[in-house]
C-alpha cells in the first residue's frame, strides 16, 4: 500500500512542484492545501503517513498547525519546511514535536533522503502498534497458522464472531483446527476470565455423556452415591465446546436443544432445571444436512447450533500456506523434543506441496514429528518421514484450473508459485527480506513489491 503524505505550503507553484517531484520518487500519493484550517480537516478524514509543512503561513502558522496536529494524533510525523532565516523556528518545532525540518531552498536529493527516513519512522510506529495489538490478545492465533486469503477470512469471521454471545457451528474436515478454532473465541470473548470446557462428544459413551454434561443427584441411578456436578453447570459464565457434535445421538440431541432454547439443565434425578449461563460452540466434520436427511440429527437442534457458522478450509484449499504452516509446526516441535531447529529439505517440500492432505494438518504434524525424530541432519528427507516421489499427486491448484479462464489461471498459478518460492526464501532466512532477496537472486525492493501484491507478509515467517 503507497504511503499517504500530505503537503501544507501558501505558494501554490512550490505545492506543485513538490507533489510532482516526490510521487514518482518516494512512491506515494500526495495531496496539498494552502491552508492549515482545510488541512486540519483533511487529517481528520484521511489517516497519512507524513504530513510536511511550512512554517511561515498566514492566517494560522505551521507552529500552531503542529500543536493542533500532535494534539489529535502524537504519533504523526511531522517535518517542518522554514527558509534559512528561521531556523530558530524549525528548532522550536522540534520541541512541539516535529520530527525533522528542511531548509528552504533545498535540493531535491537530500529532501528524498530526509522524507524517506521519515516515512520509515511511520513505518515503524505502525509496525510496532500492529504488535502491540497482537500481544495484547495473547497468543489467541499462536497455532492457527495461514496467510492465504481463506485463512485471512477465518481470522476476520472469528474476531467478528467473538465479540458476540451466540451460538457458533465450526465446519470442517479433521485436521484443520477445529478445536484451536473454539479456543481462539473463548480467549477473544468477554467470557476469556471464565470456564472454557471442552467436551470430545464420539469419546464419551451415550449412557454417560448426559451424565457428565448434565450432572446427577446422589440415588438418581446405581452407584450415584453423592451429587454430581454437570459440565453445562462447570462451565457457568464461560464457554462450553461441544467437540464433534454430529456423533450425539437423537435423544442427546434433544436435551442439548433444550439448554439452548431455555438456558437451563435438568440433573438426573432433580425435580426443578438450573438455570446456565454458558456459551455454546460446537463443531462437526460432517455434513449435517445430509444427517438431517437421513433423520440421524433433528434439523431444530441444527439451526439452534448453526447461528453463527465458521467453516474451516482443507488444507488443499489452500495449499499456499503449507511452507508456513510447516515451518511453524517444525519450530513448535522441535523445541518441545529439544532438539535443534530442522528445515524441510527442498525435495520434501516439493512433495508436501502436492500431496492431497487428507488428514490436513494434523497429518502434516505427525510426518514432520517423525521427521524430527528420524532425521540424521538438520534437513529432513523424504525418506525420513516415509515418502517418495510417489507419494506425489497432481496439485491442489491444478484442480483449481480446470475450466477456468486463461487469466484466471495464469494468475492463480503465478499466486501459487510467488507463495511458495517466496515462502520457502522466507523461511529459510526467517522473515529476513533483504536475505530472502539476495538468496532468490531479487533486489530487495522487487521481493517487497511481490510480497506486497501477492499479501505475503515477512514476519510472519520470523522465529517465534
Amino acid at each position: 500500500m503507497q504511503a499517504r503524505v500530505l503537503i501544507v505550503d501558501d505558494e501554490p507553484d512550490m505545492l506543485h512542484l513538490l507533489k510532482r517531484s516526490l510521487e514518482p520518487d518516494l512512491n506515494c500519493r500526495v495531496d496539498t492545501t494552502p491552508s492549515a484550517q482545510t488541512a486540519i480537516r483533511m487529517l481528520s478524514q484521511t489517516a497519512y503517513d507524513l504530513l510536511l509543512a511550512d512554517i511561515k503561513m498566514p492566517v494560522m502558522s505551521g507552529l500552531e498547525l503542529l500543536e493542533i496536529v500532535k494534539a489529535e494524533d502524537p504519533e504523526l510525523t511531522v517535518v517542518m519546511m522554514t527558509a534559512y532565516g528561521h531556523v530558530d523556528m524549525a528548532v522550536e518545532a522540534m520541541k512541539r514535536g516535529g520530527y525533522d525540518f528542511i531548509t528552504k531552498p533545498f535540493e531535491h536529493e537530500a529532501l528524498i533522503v530526509r522524507l524517506e527516513k521519515a516515512l520509515e519512522r511511520s513505518e515503524l510506529i505502525r509496525e510496532n502498534s500492529r504488535l502491540q495489538k497482537v500481544c495484547s490478545e495473547g497468543a489467541v492465533f499462536e497455532n492457527l497458522v495461514g496467510n492465504s486469503p481463506r485463512m485471512q477470512r477465518v481470522y476476520e469471521t472469528i474476531q467478528m464472531v467473538a465479540a458476540t454471545d451466540l451460538t457458533v457451528l465450526i465446519t470442517g474436515p479433521s485436521g484443520t483446527g477445529k478445536d484451536l478454532t473454539a479456543r481462539a473465541l473463548h480467549s477473544l470473548s468477554d467470557r476469556r476470565s471464565r470456564p472454557y470446557i471442552a467436551v470430545n462428544c464420539p469419546t464419551i459413551p451415550e449412557n454417560i455423556l448426559e451424565s457428565e454434561l448434565f450432572g446427577y443427584k446422589k440415588g438418581a441411578f446405581t452407584h450415584a452415591t453423592q451429587d454430581r456436578t454437570g459440565l453445562f453447570q462447570e462451565a457457568h459464565t464461560g464457554t462450553i465446546f461441544l467437540d464433534e457434535i454430529g456423533d450425539v445421538s437423537p435423544a442427546i440431541q434433544t436435551k442439548l436443544l433444550r439448554v439452548l432454547q431455555e438456558k437451563e439443565v435438568k440433573p438426573l434425578g432433580e425435580v426443578k432445571p438450573v438455570k446456565v449461563d454458558v456459551r455454546i460452540i460446537a463443531s462437526t466434520n460432517q455434513i449435517l444436512k445430509e444427517k438431517i436427511q437421513q433423520g440421524e440429527f433433528r434439523e431444530d437442534f441444527y439451526y439452534r447450533l448453526n447461528v453463527l457458522p465458521i467453516e474451516l478450509p482443507a488444507l488443499k484449499e489452500h495449499s499456499e500456506d503449507i511452507p508456513l504452516i510447516a515451518n511453524h509446526l517444525l519450530e513448535k516441535h522441535c523445541a518441545k523434543m529439544n532438539k535443534n531447529l530442522k528445515r524441510l529439505s527442498s525435495e520434501l517440500l516439493k512433495i508436501f506441496l502436492s500431496m492431497p492432505w487428507e488428514g490436513n494438518v494434523r497429518e502434516m504434524e505427525n510426518l514432520i514429528m517423525r521427521g524430527i525424530l528420524f532425521s540424521v541432519s538438520d534437513k529432513i528427507m523424504p525418506h525420513e518421514v516415509g515418502l517418495t516421489e510417489s507419494d506425489r499427486s497432481q496439485s491442489p491448484v491444478v484442480d483449481r484450473l480446470q475450466g477456468a479462464p486463461y487469466r484466471e489461471a495464469k494468475e492463480l498459478t503465478l499466486k501459487q508459485f510467488n507463495h511458495t518460492f517466496i515462502g520457502e526464501l522466507l523461511t529459510l532466512n526467517k522473515g529476513n527480506v533483504t536475505q530472502a532477496a539476495r538468496q532468490g537472486g531479487l533486489e530487495r525492493q522487487a521481493l517487497q513489491q511481490i510480497m506486497k501484491r501477492y499479501g505475503i507478509k515477512a514476519d510472519t515467517y520470523r522465529s517465534r
